[in-house]
């Protein structure tokens, strides 16, 4: 019987050959292919791919002091991770001094301290195995860390943010379960992103891992193979409705060990499906910021990531000619929010226009408006229009007053379920700034005397035309004043006659307030706690707060039968971002108290704030939608004068802000006289 031959593909005795000279990452890159490597090539091939051959020894400058406040932790974890790994008593004790004094002059240069599951040592578990000397393991430990570990992959980190979004922009209704039970990104991935899944999964799982994450070079690679991990075990994920939040966070963390190392092919080749279903802005925006150097990574208030609603994308991204790509690439259906006369002077020729305005105003007019989006998108599509893309780009004007209409069609289609969905970051108004100089081309029925950005006091019918009531006590509008003008002093009195003219009838304030977050020690209010990891209207899920920070739960029945409380009645709770929930408003003879239902506690509400009557300054509502009201406060405090905003919908809107106003009014006279 003839001798059986081993057969080796072509590219393994390619690559083979490659080797026997000096080889380039092009070159490996091209050969490989995205495909785990031969054992016996891996040291060589990582070497290459971290571009660390016959690079110098960085530990040439260690001063051999171990004297870190964590120093003994370290000597204890790297002895443990080498009685693991089964060396020889030999070779033990020189393993243990030199993962010790690379972890040690790692810490020290980077003045980042050792903590026990920081991920360091697992990242330097697989470089082990490559049998490379003490240069050779810094170097690979050193630019694996810093290239492909996200800063901040700690507890609430960025990266995890960030990971939610795209959670919820590919599978939308598992991410609304995962915030349902208040399960954050952080719970159950801080280890896969800290270690590149190296603490969870095997070691040939995680060397064949290695070979393709290396080749491909993109740090943002884990997010996506992070995304294949939930997207494929979603039907178990949502099957645990009736499991404890711990059981669910347990059972999502263990995934990546059922990994084969025969898997890691097609997984990665899944995770790169997934990228390529993705914005491209959701790399550009957020590289330097995640993996750049530390002092690139300082970010502005567009970068905020934490309280996004959706997946923002650059308006630059739009303007690009991916909308006539091919294969797998984005192409998006971009809606136009705005109302309708700024869309009408100027906007992108292939967006859609859809009133956000509407949803409040008139939603059976809004919802037939939806259906015909989506009948224009399917036309679109099946056209191969250049409009014709499945991903949906919301876009406002980029003024905060008016795009608070555009968060709430967002996170309407959100609600429903709808994938692909995200926001033009800056509205028109960054669509007008890219444009600069090609307007004319770029955009349609450009009207420079009535466009927003070319004229901005040009007057909107979402923000500027309304009924509003404002208060101006002498106290208060004094304050207003002097913090504009300088002035040291914080209280002035004011003469009789003043008070009683500003008081029998509400003065539009003229002077303008330096708007400022409300900090939680202030004493005539308090802000509303953030609401990030809550993206479903009505649901009343809170994210997981400090105990200073936690809302009493009081019974909704008890309050409002209690003998202080003068007034009360049923409103929505609008937040900025556009959630809306349900609440009751009660008015005492001093504070107003905004009780936000509780779904799962029937019966039961939190106590969401209380509003010093004598802090408000201006009543409005909006001429088009007058159950649409707003309250205004401002206060001063050790920081300064201070301003916050409160938003209800409210059915008996006109009976309820007179009801306020009778009893602002009573507090102010109790306090003249």
């Amino acid at each position: 019987m003839a001798e059986a031959v081993e057969y080796l593909p072509s590219w393994v005795k390619e690559l083979e050959t490659a080797l026997l000279e000096p080889c380039d990452f092009g070159t490996v890159r091209n050969i490989c292919r995205g495909r785990p490597v031969p054992a016996q090539f891996r040291p060589d091939i990582w070497q290459i791919c971290l571009n660390i051959q016959g690079r110098g020894d960085a530990m040439a400058t260690f001063d051999g002091l171990y004297d870190m406040g964590e120093q003994a932790q370290l000597r204890e974890d790297c002895t443990i991770l080498v009685d693991k790994l089964g060396n020889e008593e030999d070779d033990r004790v020189s393993i243990v001094s030199d993962l010790e004094s690379i972890i040690t002059f790692y810490s020290k240069s980077k003045n980042e301290p050792y903590v026990a599951d920081n991920g360091w040592l697992e990242v330097i578990q697989p470089l082990l195995a490559m049998k490379y000397s003490r240069t050779e393991l810094y170097n690979s430990f050193y630019t694996v860390v810093t290239r492909y570990l996200p800063r901040e992959c700690r507890k609430n980190g960025k990266p995890f943010h960030l990971f939610r979004l795209l959670l919820q922009y590919h599978d939308p209704e598992l991410c609304s379960f995962l915030d349902t039970k208040r399960i954050t990104p952080d719970a159950y991935a801080q280890q896969w992103f800290r270690s590149l899944f190296a603490s969870i999964c095997d070691l040939q799982v995680i060397q064949n891992m290695w070979d393709v994450y290396f080749q491909h070079a993109d740090p943002f690679l884990v997010f996506f193979l992070a995304l294949v991990i939930l997207v494929n075990g979603r039907d178990q994920i949502i099957s645990a409705e009736n499991d404890s939040k711990q059981s669910i966070i347990e059972s999502i963390s263990s995934f990546p060990a059922a990994l084969e190392p025969d898997d890691i092919e097609d997984f990665c080749s899944l995770a790169q499906y997934y990228a390529s279903r993705t914005p491209q802005s959701f790399r550009r925006d957020y590289q330097c910021r995640l993996f750049g150097s530390s002092l690139a990574s300082k970010e502005d208030e567009s970068m905020q990531v934490s309280q996004a609603l959706c997946l923002p994308v650059s308006v630059h991204e739009l303007l690009q000619p991916n909308q006539a790509g091919v294969g797998d690439s984005v192409r998006y259906f971009v809606v136009d929010c705005r109302p309708a006369e700024q869309y009408n002077s100027g906007h992108l020729p292939t967006a859609f226009h859809l009133d956000a305005n509407l949803m409040l105003q008139n939603p059976t007019e809004f919802n037939s408006a939806v259906v015909a989006l989506f009948s224009t998108q399917k036309q679109a599509i099946a056209a191969g229009s250049v409009a014709g893309g499945e991903h949906l780009c919301f876009m406002g004007s980029g003024r905060e007053e008016e795009d608070q209409y555009v968060h709430m069609v967002v996170a309407n289609f959100l609600q429903k379920g709808h994938q692909y969905v995200s926001v033009a970051r800056g509205g028109y108004a960054a669509l007008h700034d890219a444009l600069r100089g090609n307007l004319s081309q770029g955009l349609t029925d450009h009207n420079s005397k009535a466009c927003i950005v070319c004229n901005p006091d040009m007057v909107s019918s979402a923000s500027d035309l309304e009924n509003g009531d404002e208060f101006d006590p002498p106290s208060i509008g004094k304050i207003n004043r002097d913090s504009l003008l300088g002035k040291l002093s914080n209280v002035v009195k004011s003469k009789s006659a003043e008070m009683k003219e500003k008081l029998s009838s509400y003065i539009k304030n003229e002077q303008s307030v330096p708007e400022r977050h409300v900090s939680s020690t202030d004493k005539l209010g308090k802000r509303y706690r953030n609401m990030a990891s809550v993206f479903t209207i009505g649901d009343d899920e809170e994210e997981e707060s400090t105990d200073e920070e936690q809302k009493e739960v009081v019974n909704i029945d008890t309050w409002l039968h209690k003998s202080d409380i003068n007034y009360s009645c049923l409103c929505k709770e609008v937040q900025d971002n556009g959630y809306m929930y349900p609440s009751f408003i009660l008015v005492t003879d001093t504070h107003m108290f905004v009780l936000r239902e509780i779904p799962k506690q029937k019966g039961m509400a939190y106590i969401q704030a209380r509003r010093a009557l004598k802090s408000i300054l201006k009543i409005t509502s909006k001429k088009k939608c007058p159950d649409f009201i707003s309250f205004r406060y401002g206060y001063s405090n050790e920081m300064g004068y201070v301003t916050d905003m409160d938003r209800f919908i409210i059915s008996k809107a006109t009976e309820a802000t007179t009801h306020i106003k009778e009893a602002v009014l009573k507090v102010l006279s109790t306090q003249e006289g």
